[in-house]
C-alpha cells in the first residue's frame, strides 16, 4: 500500500500525476486527507481523499509514502503529527519516502537527509539539511526519492514505479502513456 498525503494548499499536478502512474502500474494507492476528507489544492481544486488521517494505519503493508509540494501544503504536511508518524514509521521499517517540489524540505527539516543526495524546488535548498543538493529532475538516495516540481511530476511518478517494480516496468508504462523522456 502507498499513502499520498494531501494537505490544504498541495500542488495538484505533483499529487495526481504520481498517483496515476502508480495506480496504472497496479499499486494500491490511498490518498490521506490531513485535516479532513476534502482537501483543496494550491490552485483551488478540491479533492476528496480516500482516507482521513485518523483512518490511515501504519502497517507492514505500507511500502511508500509520497508528499506532494505546493504552498501552504508543504508547511501543513510538515506540521502534521500524522505525517511525522508516517515518516518515522518508514524510516524505522526501511520503507521508501518520496517528496516533490518544496516537500523534500519536510525530510530535511527533520534531519533525515544527512548523508543523502536530494533535490527540491529552487529556493528550498537550505531546508535539505545535511544533504548533497543536486539539480537533476528526480533523485534517488537510499530510501529517499525527491523531485524538483510540477514540471518533473511525470518523471517522479515513473521513478516511483521504477523503484517499486523495476525500470522495465516504468519504461513500458511510459511508452503506454506516450511519454518520451
Amino acid at each position: 500500500m502507498i499513502y499520498v498525503f494531501l494537505a490544504d494548499g498541495f500542488e495538484e499536478t505533483e499529487a495526481i500525476t504520481p498517483i496515476d502512474c502508480l495506480r496504472r502500474a497496479g499499486h494500491q494507492v490511498m490518498t490521506v486527507g490531513i485535516g479532513g476528507k476534502t482537501v483543496t489544492g494550491s490552485h483551488g481544486i478540491p479533492v476528496t481523499a480516500d482516507l482521513t488521517e485518523e483512518a490511515a494505519a501504519l502497517t507492514d503493508a505500507l511500502e511508500l509514502i509520497v508528499l506532494p509540494g505546493g504552498m501552504p501544503g508543504t508547511l501543513n504536511l510538515g506540521h502534521s503529527s500524522t505525517v511525522q508518524k508516517a515518516i518515522r514509521f518508514c524510516c524505522e521499517h526501511g520503507r521508501k519516502l518520496a517528496a516533490i517540489c518544496a516537500a523534500p524540505s519536510v525530510f530535511g527539516d527533520l534531519g533525515l537527509l544527512k548523508g543523502h543526495r536530494a533535490v527540491c524546488f529552487p529556493g528550498f535548498e537550505e531546508h535539505l539539511t545535511g544533504a548533497e543538493v543536486g539539480d537533476e529532475p528526480v533523485c534517488v538516495s537510499g530510501n529517499f526519492i525527491t523531485s524538483r516540481g510540477a514540471g518533473t511530476a511525470m518523471d517522479f511518478g515513473l521513478k516511483l514505479v521504477a523503484e517499486l517494480d523495476g525500470q522495465e516496468t516504468a519504461d513500458a508504462l511510459a511508452a503506454k502513456m506516450v511519454y518520451f523522456r
